[in-house]
């Protein structure tokens, strides 16, 4: 992207391109679940052995990995400091998360709530978790992506201020929390074999520690509004 694009165009393109991936990734995802007849995740073989173990599961994790590099790429280009640039990277990844579930339920009638389980992820193990989860998240990368790229001083006010690194720590710790919580039954799983992996259905989340994983998670962000100048708040720019 060019310099003298502003940041409210930088804004808008970088979520114009998000939303664009999303509509890809539900019907690539939409693609491979009718093609194993598991449209909805959470069922018995959830991730079938002949296909997972097969050209379809390796290609299905490439697939995985080169998505966050498609993300973690537009957020380079897009910012000019690093800090922005990890902002416009959190902002596709929330933008791209939510408008996925929308996609894919416009496109296949699932998710049918925001509680029906899916299959987050499957690096390096499958993540689950009710759909409300992982959207959680991304409303906090938006947050604080929006903040980081948007807010002008005050992103730096924020950065130079009393216990901001404090904030960082508390949100990676809430990182390995929230992993945690997605992946202890496949962790447990492992003990078995990657067969049983593959079979795992959990039957219960830990809403209280990832609400608390999810408030560490958004420490950053918190912190960075409480720094906020009130005659430049972010919000009233957009």
């Amino acid at each position: 992207m060019t310099g003298h694009l502003s940041e409210r165009t930088r804004f808008a393109i970088v979520m114009a391109f998000a939303i664009a991936m999303a509509w890809v990734e539900a019907a690539s995802v939409f693609y491979i679940r009718a093609l194993v007849d598991r449209i909805e995740p959470y069922q018995a073989d959830p991730l079938p052995l002949e296909t997972m173990n097969g050209a379809l599961g390796h290609v299905e994790l490439w697939r995985e990995a080169a998505t966050l590099v498609m993300i973690a790429t537009l957020g380079v280009l897009a910012g000019r400091t690093w800090r922005r640039r990890a902002g416009y990277a959190a902002l596709a990844f929330g933008a791209w998360d939510i408008f996925y579930y929308v996609f894919l339920r416009l496109i296949s009638g699932w998710p049918r709530t925001l509680l029906d389980w899916d299959i987050l992820f499957l690096l390096p193990l499958p993540w689950w978790g009710p759909v409300l989860a992982p959207v959680s998240i991304a409303l906090v990368m938006i947050l604080w992506g929006t903040l980081a790229t948007q807010s002008g001083d005050g992103a730096d006010n924020a950065t130079s201020a009393p216990g901001a690194r404090w904030t960082w720590a508390l949100a990676c710790v809430g990182i390995v929390l929230a992993l945690a919580v997605f992946t202890i039954d496949t962790w447990r799983a492992l003990l078995d074999g990657r067969d049983a992996v593959l079979q795992v259905l959990p039957a219960t989340f830990n809403w209280p520690l990832f609400w608390v994983a999810l408030l560490l998670m958004a420490s950053p962000a918190l912190h960075q509004v409480a720094f906020l100048p009130t005659k430049k708040s972010v919000f009233r720019r957009l």
